[in-house]
């Protein structure tokens, strides 16, 4: 790798051999294994848009509410492997699955599936690792009967909800704007 002290850019990794797994009982280790990593997001376990509103949850009891979900057959997303190695993530899923998304939601609408987040490692950032997912992540949506796939991005330039993707991302794949979701976040659909 190039000395970036000198200016250098860093070299772009080679994404031909990924492949997107589905989330389940079977291939939980991969997403532990991502989420384990040095960096991760496991302060989280990507139960900021599920958990109940019990407030201080600790780590260790996010990660075993998230593995009962899976355990439990819930969707929760997909995660992108390379060379046998956990490089990313998005959450993507039935909206009921989540907590409300915003104050427009209209819980009697059926078919909407959710993209709420993204983690990819920080080595990996801008490659175009996120794209990626999120063209997988709306052929995985739409592959379980999904009718509106839904997400919440965020301006390149908003200070915070960054996880959630950028609004640019969605809108070169056809997603439209319909609502808002507090003072950052864009309400976005894709129907097929």
């Amino acid at each position: 790798m190039p000395n970036r002290s000198q200016g250098s850019q860093p070299q772009k990794p080679d994404f031909a051999g990924i492949r997107f797994v589905e989330v389940t009982q079977e291939t939980r280790d991969y997403f532990e294994d991502l989420f384990e990593q040095p960096g991760a997001p496991k302060y989280c376990w990507c139960m900021a848009w599920r958990q109940s509103s019990r407030a201080h949850v600790q780590n260790d009891e996010k990660k075993r509410m998230m593995t009962a979900l899976i355990d439990a057959g819930t969707p929760v997303g997909i995660v992108a492997e390379l060379d046998g190695k956990s490089v990313g993530w998005c959450s993507v899923a039935p909206r009921e699955t989540y907590r409300k998304l915003s104050k427009q939601q209209d819980d009697s609408e059926t078919g909407i599936w959710s993209i709420v987040c993204f983690y990819v490692p920080r080595a990996l950032r801008g490659g175009g690792l996120a794209s990626a997912l999120l063209d997988a992540a709306i052929g995985h949506a739409f592959g379980k009967g999904a009718r509106i796939v839904e997400a919440y991005p965020v301006d390149d330039t908003a200070p915070s909800y960054r996880f959630m993707g950028f609004r640019d991302m969605f809108v070169a794949r056809g997603f439209h704007e319909v609502g808002t979701a507090g003072s950052r976040r864009h309400v976005m659909r894709l129907s097929r």
